[in-house]
């Protein structure tokens, strides 16, 4: 799993800003890919971050890296937690809730909309996208906006301009320890 690639698609998690990002690489077995996930804990655990596999199989592997912290504080609030239970989560920790996130995820080849919840998007959003994504949203970055659209668009830009930061710092040789925050 390259650095390069965690820095592309996780700087705003890193950098703490986000709660979560997930994006997809390649692996030639299974050593490998927790091989690679081991060494990333190793140096990320003093960070307040956590890398897992969300799913894998065929070579392809869907890793979430992600700040538990924040995790259990956003899937705490209320919104969440109705969204969460709605979709039929029991009630529990974070981490049981990501556990059954995974198992559905697992299962199904698709990613099931509460999914938005897990990686820090406004639970209201997640809600509209649920409920009827076919409604006009009003802006769409990271995710849609149905809400807020100003401050949808200042944290659109905000991320942009971490990613930006840190594809620059990684690129001219600061580490992927260095980048990770610590929160």
């Amino acid at each position: 799993m390259s650095e390069e690639m965690i820095v592309r698609h996780c700087s705003p998690t890193l950098a703490g800003l986000k709660t979560a990002n997930m994006f997809t690489c390649r692996y030639r077995d299974e050593d490998e890919l927790r091989g690679d996930l081991r060494r990333l804990n190793a140096s990320f655990g003093k960070k307040g971050l956590r890398a897992i596999p969300l799913r894998a199989e065929a070579g392809s592997a869907l890793v979430y890296i992600y700040r538990p912290k924040k995790l259990e504080k956003d899937l705490g609030s209320p919104v969440s937690n109705a969204i969460l239970s709605e979709q039929g989560y029991g009630e529990g920790t974070a981490s049981s809730r990501l556990s059954e996130l995974i198992r559905r995820l697992r299962k199904n080849e698709g990613f099931p909309h509460e999914i938005g919840l897990f990686l820090g998007y406004p639970p209201d959003d997640v809600r509209c996208f649920i409920c009827d994504r076919n409604r006009d949203c009003k802006c769409v970055g990271c995710w849609r906006a149905y809400n807020n659209e100003k401050q949808a668009e200042k944290t659109f830009a905000l991320f942009k301009k971490c990613t930006d930061v840190y594809c620059r710092l990684y690129s001219q040789g600061s580490s992927l320890e260095r980048l990770a925050v610590a929160v």
